[in-house]
């Protein structure tokens, strides 16, 4: 590609992020979306492989229609109530339908269908940016939607978090597993989202902390299935000893950082009469946890059987920046202490 192609797309991944978080008007926040979606395309089949340009297509067409029903939806609410402000949304009609295109844009089950064979299809740097750059934009509109049936998020966090554990179970591409487990964390996401949208924000910013460590390892150390995890500790031993408390804090374990949204969601739906739901939710983490000590068992207790470890290694190795990871698996394991301070500045 290019090397002045790839800024210009970066730009505009950013820049339509960035329009979508500042408008009040549906059509600016439908523009921006539409922006991101084209910026981000040619990065997904920038490789030419039939796997890449298949997700892409696949990706297009969700958002494509994602994309359509909500900008029918904002102009039949422009037409029932004479308005285009964001936060101003009062005839339950377009809201369902935009609350639905936004679950079909983030990839909320049932409407998830396409994210796990997209995000199989591309490597592991597009796969990063599918899951959490792409997710802010369409979570900057759900964020200032005021639901009028709040019937519907508690069904599709609901759903989201029993498919989320569910699907990754039997699966060994670790990609597919990635995808099944942002379905969970949305649904967690989206079941709080009602009752108190800062912890709705904090726990998407957790979520994108942890998940950006697993895919900069699995890229590290050239990871893609379940089998392949076993190479890792002749490729880096240090990280391959630590990766595991990154995918235990997935699955909310204490006393790592992902056990500090989902203790916070239990409260609060607790706090609300919501037992019921609170129980359900907690059970389909058991389901994700099972999948992420799967992944933790593979990786650091057993070894390949091959000479991998017995082959000598290049003497100049290539630099690989590793501060991104650094950062990211700190964060990811490590801020629980901290859950105070950062509920008091979310809720500012």
């Amino acid at each position: 590609m290019n090397p002045y192609i790839l800024p210009t797309l970066f730009l505009g991944l950013g820049l339509g992020t960035t329009i979508t978080f500042a408008s009040s008007h549906w059509l600016l926040a439908w523009m921006g979306i539409e922006m991101n979606t084209l910026a981000i395309l040619p990065l997904m089949a920038q490789h030419h492989h039939p796997r890449a340009v298949e997700a892409t297509t696949k990706y297009f067409l969700a958002q494509a229609a994602a994309a359509a029903m909500l900008l029918f939806a904002s102009t039949t609410n422009a037409w029932l109530t004479g308005q285009w402000d964001i936060q101003q949304m009062s005839h339950p009609l377009p809201t369902t339908m935009i609350i639905i295109a936004l679950a079909l844009k983030i990839g909320l089950a049932p409407l998830h269908s396409w994210l796990p064979e997209v995000l199989q299809g591309l490597d592991l740097t597009n796969g990063l940016i599918l899951s959490t750059w792409q997710k802010l934009a369409p979570f900057a509109l759900i964020l200032q939607l005021q639901p009028t049936n709040p019937t519907i998020l508690m069904l599709l966090g609901l759903t989201s978090t029993l498919v989320g554990g569910w699907g990754g179970l039997n699966h060994t591409q670790l990609r597919k597993i990635l995808a099944y487990s942002s379905i969970a964390h949305l649904g967690w996401m989206i079941l709080v989202l009602q009752f108190s949208p800062s912890l709705t924000l904090l726990t998407l910013l957790t979520y994108m902390a942890m998940t950006s460590s697993l895919f900069l390892v699995f890229k590290l150390t050239s990871s893609t299935n379940i089998n392949t995890l076993a190479t890792s500790w002749a490729k880096a031993p240090a990280l391959t000893s630590l990766t595991p408390l990154t995918l235990l804090s997935l699955g909310g374990l204490p006393p790592l950082t992902g056990f500090m949204p989902k203790w916070l969601i239990l409260q609060e739906l607790t706090k609300q009469g919501l037992a019921l739901t609170a129980t359900i939710a907690a059970m389909s983490a058991l389901l994700s946890l099972y999948f992420y000590l799967r992944l933790s068992y593979a990786m650091t207790l057993t070894m390949s059987p091959n000479s991998l470890t017995s082959t000598t290694s290049w003497r100049l190795p290539p630099p690989r920046p590793t501060m991104p990871l650094t950062l990211s698996a700190t964060v990811a394991t490590l801020l629980l202490p901290l859950t105070p301070a950062l509920t008091s500045a979310l809720t500012l």
